[in-house]
């Protein structure tokens, strides 16, 4: 009988038990607050990181869609309270999630935003519990997503326009490839091989043949005459599977003059190993030599940021990448280190200590300003309290003797509404349309913060009154011990 139960959890969907995908901390702490009698006591918390991935300079904000679609109407079935029941929740407990309802207002900067450590890149106000019980949810999304996000648009930099595609299914964390597929186009690929991403999030896919197809044929060329006849307005073939220079080259000119001569264009050509700058070059000119000029050349094989900059370095006459594993996996930072943390509750501030400076929070309910030149490009950012209209000095987070006048900046609010009581308040964006606003918040990025080796560090600063604030509290924390 629990074997059958077990077996009948496995077909669950995501959708129809998403108040489960939490950890089980955050239900032992919202059981904890309703048998204090808190449950409606208000509360906030803000998403943030502290360190940039890759050692660069920038992140690309991703996952924002996604978890408000996840988050709304989130409600616990009778499946739910079944099997919390069955790990030993009290009833009490019980029958209030039978009448949750998820009622939050979440703030947030817009999905595509170039953002930078310690500032709060999205709020939840509401009650503690619900506040509370969606932290792992928000970390999950937003964390997975603005790390291959970034990932992407470090590879579009050294790409420039050439087309790039998201070759990663096969190699991501199981269904969390899904995800990077979106966030890989959100971030800068033009297109993914991942067809459910396609279909669920509108992206353009991307795919033509295997070593596969090859290797089922007795002959190379055979081989590509067939897949030519197929598709022969969309031909791409892949030519490593034996011998680049001495078969697979010459077969695709082969083909590609028998397409010409039929009234139709050979697209490309995908190198798959090698010295893919070496065989890049000698393929473009037997192309060349050949009258096949109008035919591209595609590389592949374990590509990230670092060698697709060395490729066009070497003058590699590549005109699109297939990026999969180093993409997907988000190597080799491997995962954002976004938390979540308390900032109000029960209408007073609040904030973590640590011994570590760098680990302590900022308190109260808070709005972040972008500062502009007259240049309209990114300078800094102002973190402060939200009753704050225009704060006339930031200081360095750490090193309050540290500090900038900041009155002739021209500022732009960072945070917006984007849900109310519980219920999404902007329209969902094509991964597309993220991605040209990514685009464009990035050339207002300087340059000396989008380099690879030493990227310049951002300027985040807190307002006076908020740093006076965190003091406070941690002077008064501190002498209670």
């Amino acid at each position: 009988m629990q074997n059958t139960a077990i077996q009948n959890r496995t077909r669950a969907t995501l959708s129809a038990h998403r108040a489960l995908y939490t950890d089980m901390y955050e239900l032992t702490m919202a059981q904890g607050y309703f048998l204090s009698g808190r449950k409606d006591e208000k509360a906030a918390f803000d998403y943030f990181f502290r360190k940039n991935p890759f050692d660069g300079g920038f992140v690309i904000f991703a996952g924002l869609r996604d978890l408000l679609e996840v988050v709304e109407g989130l409600s616990f079935g009778p499946e739910d309270i079944g099997y919390l029941r069955s790990e030993g929740f009290r009833e009490e407990f019980l029958e209030y999630l039978e009448g949750f309802e998820f009622s939050p207002d979440i703030f947030s900067a817009r999905e595509g935003e170039v953002v930078f450590p310690l500032e709060p890149v999205l709020r939840v106000e509401g009650n503690i519990i619900e506040a509370q019980v969606i932290e792992t949810l928000v970390l999950n999304y937003l964390n997975f997503q603005s790390l291959i996000a970034t990932k992407a648009a470090r590879i579009r930099q050294v790409a420039g326009e050439r087309t790039v595609v998201d070759f990663g299914l096969r190699r991501a964390q199981g269904l969390g490839g899904i995800h990077a597929s979106r966030a890989a186009v959100i971030g800068g690929a033009d297109a993914t091989s991942n067809v459910y991403s396609g279909f669920r999030y509108g992206l353009d896919i991307s795919g033509t043949q295997a070593h596969s197809w090859i290797q089922s044929f007795e002959d190379e060329a055979e081989a590509f005459r067939a897949f030519a006849k197929y598709y022969p307005d969309n031909c791409i073939l892949l030519v490593d599977t034996y011998d680049t220079l001495r078969s697979g080259i010459p077969n695709a000119i082969k083909v590609g003059k028998e397409l010409k001569a039929q009234g139709h264009k050979l697209s490309g050509i995908r190198l798959d190993s090698g010295d893919l700058a070496y065989l890049s070059k000698k393929a473009r000119e037997m192309l060349d030599e050949a009258g096949l000029d109008f035919v591209n050349i595609f590389a592949s094989n374990q590509l990230d940021e670092h060698l697709i900059q060395s490729l066009t370095n070497q003058g590699a006459p590549i005109d699109g990448f297939g990026v999969g594993t180093q993409l997907v996996t988000g190597r080799p930072s491997a995962a954002l280190d976004g938390v979540y943390k308390l900032s109000m509750s029960g209408e007073r501030p609040r904030l973590k200590i640590s011994e570590n400076i760098e680990k302590v929070s900022f308190p109260g309910v808070k709005q972040v300003f972008r500062l502009l030149n007259e240049d309209d490009k990114f300078i800094g950012d102002a973190i402060a309290l939200v009753e704050e209209k225009e704060p006339e000095k930031i200081f360095h987070p750490h090193r309050p003797d540290k500090n900038t006048r900041i009155e002739g900046c021209r500022k732009e609010l960072l945070l917006h509404k984007v849900m109310e009581h519980g219920k999404t308040c902007i329209p969902a964006r094509p991964a597309k349309e993220i991605n040209r606003f990514a685009r464009n918040r990035l050339a207002q990025l300087p340059e000396e913060h989008k380099r690879f080796e030493y990227p310049h560090v951002y300027k985040v600063g807190v307002s006076e009154k908020l740093m006076n604030l965190r003091d406070e509290i941690v002077e008064e924390l501190k002498s209670r011990f």
